[in-house]
């Protein structure tokens, strides 16, 4: 079936000290890391979209650019404002700072039976919301809570009609475990470049 990607990339990476989408982690003159995040998705989305606060310093990105709408609620406003956006029922959503997205897992995540309100995986730390698929038409949720004070994600999820996926299932498509892995500070940026040493070896 088909659906829209969300890349959420309007963070401030205040922990990190610079703009971690524009990490090159491959190479030196290849893709940013919101570039490449953006090359992986669209083949398996019908749209996709990147909901962030500039715009304008993203010109060539390969996507259509969605400003967020409510810059102080983090992550579910940037989610609500992707889904907004959106044309698709469904809705692909990984966050901009991932890069060991794994495109198998998330084709297997699309191909997973619906309907459901949420897909998202589960691992021993807890959930995963920023690599999950949800249905558009949650997003009126997030509206009443964000209204209400609430930011947190899980606090959506729990509300949602929700099918959390086991280890046993999406560790079949990212044997090596590090499709959730995500940086947020300068040590996260070095322990991916020591991976991605490894793995060329």
């Amino acid at each position: 079936m088909r659906c829209s990607g969300i890349v959420l990339a309007g963070g401030r990476s205040r922990r990190m000290g610079f703009d971690k989408r524009r990490l090159r982690l491959w190479e030196p003159d290849g893709p940013t890391l919101l570039e490449r995040t953006c090359a992986l998705l669209a083949p398996l989305c019908a749209e996709l979209i990147v909901v962030l606060n500039d715009p304008e310093a993203w010109p060539g990105l390969a996507a259509r650019l969605v400003c967020d709408r409510l810059p102080e609620s983090g992550a579910l406003g940037g989610l609500y404002s992707g889904m907004l956006a959106a044309q698709h029922e469904y809705c692909l959503v990984v966050g901009a700072d991932m890069p060991f997205l794994s495109a198998a897992l998330l084709s297997a995540m699309l191909a997973y039976p619906r309907p459901y309100q949420a897909l998202v995986p589960r691992h021993a730390e807890g959930l995963e919301p920023l690599h999950a698929i949800y249905q558009r038409q949650t997003h009126s949720l997030i509206d009443l809570l964000i209204r209400n004070g609430e930011r947190r994600l899980s606090a959506f999820i729990e509300r949602l009609d929700a099918v959390f996926l086991s280890p046993e299932f999406w560790s079949r498509y990212d044997p090596l475990q590090r499709a959730f892995f995500n940086l947020n500070t300068p040590e996260d940026v070095e322990r991916a470049r020591a991976l991605l040493r490894d793995q060329s070896t």
